[in-house]
Formats: C-alpha cells, sequence, structure tokens
C-alpha cells in the first residue's frame, strides 16, 4: 500500500485530492496537511510514501517545502499538484526530484494514470542492491512519463483510439460495453477494439468490470472513469 499525504490550502481541494486518492487501489490517504508547517510535523510522526503537494501555500512556497524536505534528509517522493505554469517554477521541481507535475484543473482518469504510473515506477525500483538492467531502468522511468497521443504501444494509431473514445462517449447509463459492442459500433472486431480498450484501462481512462447472466464465464465490459 503506498501511503499519501494530501499538501493543499483550499479545504474542498484537498477533500477531493484526498476522495480521489482513495478511489485508486493500493493508495491510502495517511493524513491532509493545509499548510507546510502542518506537513513538516506530519511527516515527523507519520509514514508517508508519496507526498501531493499544492505550491501556494499560506506559509511556504510548495518548493521551498520540498527543498526543506530535502535540506533535512526527507527523501519522501513529491507530486506537485498546481495551477502554477510558470516554466521556472516546472524547472525547480525538476532540480528537486519531482517524480511528476500536474496542472489543475485535471480529470479524475488523469489524476489516475499518474498515480499508477509512479505505483508501476515504485514497485519496479523497489529495494535495495544493484541496479536492474538497463531496459528495466528504463521501463520504470518511461512508467512515470505514462502514455500519450505521440507514444502510443506499437500497433495502435490516434485515429482509431479516437473512435473508441467517441463510442464509450455516448450516454449508456451505468452499464459499460464489450469490446464486442464497441467493435460493432465503430465497424471493427473485437480482437481491434479489445486491444485499444485494454490500452485505455492500462492507463487508467477506463475500468473494465466483469458482465454476469450468460452461460459460461462472465464477459468483460468498459466504461469511462
Amino acid at each position: 500500500m503506498i501511503r499519501v499525504l494530501v499538501v493543499e490550502d483550499e479545504p474542498l481541494i484537498a477533500e477531493a485530492h484526498a476522495a480521489f486518492t482513495a478511489r485508486i487501489e493500493g493508495f491510502e490517504v495517511m493524513s491532509v496537511a493545509h499548510t507546510a508547517q502542518q506537513a513538516m510535523a506530519t511527516l515527523r510522526t507519520v509514514p508517508v510514501d508519496l507526498i501531493l503537494l499544492d505550491l501556494n501555500l499560506p506559509d511556504m512556497n510548495g518548493l521551498e517545502l520540498a527543498r526543506a524536505l530535502r535540506s533535512a534528509g526527507i527523501g519522501t517522493d513529491v507530486l506537485v499538484v498546481t495551477s502554477a505554469r510558470d516554466l521556472a517554477a516546472v524547472r525547480s521541481a525538476v532540480s528537486l526530484g519531482v517524480t511528476h507535475y500536474l496542472l489543475k484543473p485535471f480529470t479524475f482518469a488523469t489524476f489516475r494514470e499518474k498515480l499508477l504510473g509512479y505505483a508501476r515506477y515504485r514497485s519496479q525500483l523497489l529495494g535495495a542492491g544493484q541496479a536492474p538492467a538497463q531496459h528495466e531502468i528504463d521501463r520504470a522511468f518511461a512508467a512515470l512519463r505514462g502514455s500519450s497521443p505521440d507514444s502510443l504501444p506499437k500497433g495502435l494509431d490516434q485515429k482509431t483510439l479516437d473512435l473508441v473514445l467517441a463510442v464509450l462517449r455516448t450516454d449508456l447509463g451505468p452499464a459499460g460495453l464489450s469490446a464486442a459492442e464497441v467493435g460493432a459500433r465503430m465497424g471493427a472486431s473485437r480482437v481491434t477494439a479489445r486491444r485499444y480498450l485494454e490500452h485505455l484501462a492500462e492507463t487508467g481512462q477506463v475500468v473494465r468490470s466483469p458482465r454476469y447472466g450468460g452461460p459460461g464465464r462472465p464477459e468483460v465490459e468498459y466504461r469511462r472513469v
């Protein structure tokens, strides 16, 4: 379980970030801090693996807090969650070893993708001893970067992905669609639709769930987050 500290001065936003985090399997919110001072006090007593850090705190800039943590020997990973678009701030965040820089506002799907990417990165580099092979290190850093339209897996293209997403945007109510149903609506095979749906599921843009009611094994259906 990845233990999270939410650092955000706006109570409603802090509550939303904590609720988003609680919805993601493998993550647990340990505490919420509204100031840098509260965050430092929490980190002295509560075990934390990841800090979701706003930059506009009332008593200290978030990057100054990150710098203070590093100076104090606290190596807890930091994911900046902010509306600050200043490139100088981005450069400073990189120099402090921040794992991600997430701009507000964002969707739950984007937030989930960042946290799941961090979880994959963490699991691949967890432990002590010698570094693994180069390709394993590359894979770990690729997990942090996540997917983008310019880096789709081999064999997938953005145009077809957009068609799949368009089908899933239709009003489905609480139910989702199977790969066969998505394929039929977009004029593609079930196998093709499933490849794209699985990619979307792996990157946190759709969720899988079993569909019961028919004979044999339950069918998998997909729906937008």
